[in-house]
């Protein structure tokens, strides 16, 4: 693309974003860094306890490397800060959809009677949250839907713009992530001191229901495969996949491979919300969405796992993952085989198991996340 028509889609793309959040920050040029502070304005989707909430927009970096726009929400808990101003912690979310009307900073989470509490006890113990929706969500393109390197893009550069707006904040910071979130963050602490600034500290990740190895349930799909309709939260999950893919990389023409049934559904997984779009999809058989079968798209394995694997080795920093046993989201092999990996590879994984499922782990999980992150930062509780 030459430079001239990226920048002015680049120029579009800001215009747009601006017109969503109120600018109270001077606009930056297409070309500002990553984590450039663009807008910010109250937020309309505060956590409850949060003594300020801001929504924010910010440059960071989208598929393909190329410069992109997020937004996100920065929320700061009560009292006065510490020494050396609020801990961060970067919150990854869980799948919210596609649509940039399914922004966490302007609805709220999906499941809000289960996060909110769970980010109230994250604000109770002192730490300032940042919450990025991630490129493509509540910014112009579609949403790259576990799209690792991306996604942690997303998650260091919302720390350097929180930090723009208050300065307050401290330059020390951890990332927890659910589900969706959960790859986010364990890609983040593969990459977050390659990504982030120098003058960003980053200390570790928490990731729960971690969809590690999902890549290897869509190479056996095409036509007839599967045959029977699957449950509706797994085949929301690959139409999400497919249309963020679809996206992120127009090379591999995936809509060649869809039936005009396939391109409808996967059109309509870019605009619709997570909990009505399960309620759609159900009975829908994935294997009649395919014209020919995905295996045939050249090196597909690699363009899953380039896209959205998770990394088992390179990491840096401490990891703790959780998971449920009893998690039919996100199945317990998935996480299991991602542990031993990076076991078998000396990599800093601390790693544990809960009975409960996907949203009962995350919640049983948080005294042991709390005492994790707490120890990164050298601290007991303020």
């Amino acid at each position: 693309m030459p430079n001239r028509v990226a920048s002015a889609l680049l120029v579009t793309a800001a215009t747009a974003a601006l017109a969503l959040v109120p600018v109270s920050v001077a606009a930056a040029e297409p070309t500002a860094p990553p984590g450039t502070l663009v807008a910010s304005a109250p937020s309309p989707a505060p956590i409850p306890g949060s003594a300020d909430a801001r929504r924010i927009t910010y440059w960071t970096v989208g598929p393909q490397d190329r410069p992109a726009l997020s937004t996100g929400g920065v929320y700061l808990p009560t009292g006065t800060p510490p020494e050396g101003g609020w801990p961060v912690l970067a919150w990854a979310h869980g799948t919210s959809g596609l649509g940039d009307d399914c922004a966490p900073s302007v609805i709220g989470p999906t499941l809000p009677e289960r996060d909110y509490p769970y980010l109230q006890r994250w604000l109770d113990e002192g730490y300032a949250i940042v919450a990025t929706d991630y490129v493509g969500l509540g910014t112009p393109g579609v949403h790259p839907y576990l799209d690792g390197k991306t996604s942690a893009h997303s998650v260091v550069d919302s720390v350097a713009a929180a930090r723009a707006l208050h300065p307050e904040l401290s330059n020390r910071w951890a990332v927890v992530g659910q589900s969706q979130g959960g790859g986010a963050a364990v890609t983040t602490a593969r990459y977050a001191t390659q990504f982030q600034a120098p003058d960003l500290d980053f200390r570790g990740a928490v990731g729960t229901g971690v969809p590690a190895n999902i890549e290897l349930a869509l190479l056996p799909l095409g036509p007839g495969v599967p045959p029977v309709a699957i449950s509706d939260g797994l085949t929301e999950y690959v139409l999400y996949i497919l249309a963020g893919l679809r996206s992120a990389r127009p090379d591999i023409d995936l809509d060649s491979y869809l039936t005009p049934l396939g391109r409808e559904w996967v059109d309509r997984a870019e605009t619709v919300c997570a909990v009505p779009f399960e309620e759609e999809v159900r009975g829908l058989r994935l294997g009649d969405l395919f014209s020919r079968p995905l295996a045939q798209v050249p090196d597909f394995y690699g363009v899953l796992n380039g896209y959205m694997g998770v990394p088992t080795s390179g990491y840096d920093r401490p990891v703790f993952i959780g998971q449920g046993l009893a998690d039919v989201d996100v199945p317990a092999p998935s996480a299991l085989s991602l542990a031993a990996a990076m076991t078998a590879n000396g990599e800093p994984l601390t790693f544990r198991t809960y009975p409960g499922d996907h949203s009962a782990a995350f919640r049983d999980s948080q005294p042991d996340a709390i005492a994790f992150v707490n120890g990164l930062f050298g601290r007991a509780r303020p």
